[in-house]
């Protein structure tokens, strides 16, 4: 039986035209004329029966059909990329494990221990994909995630590894810091927000028994951890941020914990993958050594 599936040509066209909203950017991308582009469009659109795009005038932009099969179609040529490279590279794929992380999970505390896994497994590829939000596994091409625990991993095997626990830290030149003799006192300083954690700042201010008000929500907010990092060293302000995300730049002194109080219990890091992948033995030669690590680490 013939399969109902479009010309890789006619995807790979209309992927970067959905991504742009645009047949000429697509066309700069792909090194093709933006006619071919437009005709690549049409023929997938006849194929289908059904409009991927609204045109309206000189305007481009994506149908309801259109924005749906452009996020599958992503997902599909991205996996079809990945083995089409494991191919070339003589890969074994039950040797590649896919795994989703944080960014700055990933940046300041994997990847600096990936190093020996690799060396004690160098027969195993781990590759790494950022994903900052929970997503489901049935819709991509990865195998597992280290991650928060969440609803959305429902039916999914999870491995705790440890909570997170969010100290304040700033630059040890940081302007009054040496004033600051308890939590209260910093109060009177730059406080560095989280976007997505609005309640982190409170919730330390309360663990320390320190009366608030709103002003405890002043000051800069940044999506990522690493960028609340990168706003303390430079002395912007304090950050509430993982201890274990600041263990070198604390050891070295670029940045101090002007008042030695921490908070646990926001957020837990666990290693999910669904049930399926339970049998894969170099996924599970990788949970080992992460769950060994965490244990380390707590």
């Amino acid at each position: 039986m013939r399969r109902k599936i479009p010309s890789v040509g006619a995807l790979i066209a209309f992927e970067a035209a959905a991504r742009h909203e645009s047949f000429s950017k697509a066309a700069v991308e792909l090194a093709l004329t933006e006619g071919a582009i437009s005709r690549q469009i049409a023929a997938l659109e006849e194929y289908l029966g059904v409009a991927l795009f609204n045109r309206v005038k000189k305007r481009l932009s994506l149908t309801a059909t259109g924005r749906s099969y452009a996020g599958k179609v992503r997902i599909d040529l991205d996996r079809m990329e990945r083995n089409t490279m494991s191919a070339m590279n003589q890969q074994d794929v039950n040797k590649v494990v896919e795994l989703a992380v944080i960014p700055t999970f990933a940046s300041k505390w994997l990847i600096p221990r990936l190093a020996e896994f690799q060396s004690s497994h160098p027969d195993i590829t781990v590759n790494l994909s950022e994903r900052p939000e929970p997503f489901l596994f049935g819709n991509s091409y990865l195998d597992a995630a280290v991650h928060f625990e969440h609803p959305a991993w429902a039916g999914t095997i999870q491995t705790p590894l440890f909570e997170e626990e969010l100290v304040p830290v700033c630059h040890p030149a940081l302007k009054e810091i040496d004033q600051c003799h308890s939590a209260a006192d910093l109060l009177k300083l730059p406080l560095l927000h989280k976007t997505s954690r609005e309640e982190a700042w409170p919730r330390w201010f309360e663990s320390t028994d320190t009366t608030i008000g709103l002003d405890v929500m002043n000051g800069p907010r940044y999506d990522l951890f690493s960028l609340l990092i990168a706003g303390a060293l430079n002395g912007i302000g304090v950050a509430l941020v993982p201890r274990l995300y600041v263990q070198q730049e604390l050891a070295d002194g670029r940045l101090i914990i002007p008042i030695e109080k921490s908070i646990r219990g926001l957020k837990r890091y666990c290693l999910v993958y669904p049930e399926h992948k339970e049998m894969s033995p170099s996924l599970q030669m990788l949970a080992e050594y992460l769950i060994s690590c965490a244990a380390q680490a707590t």
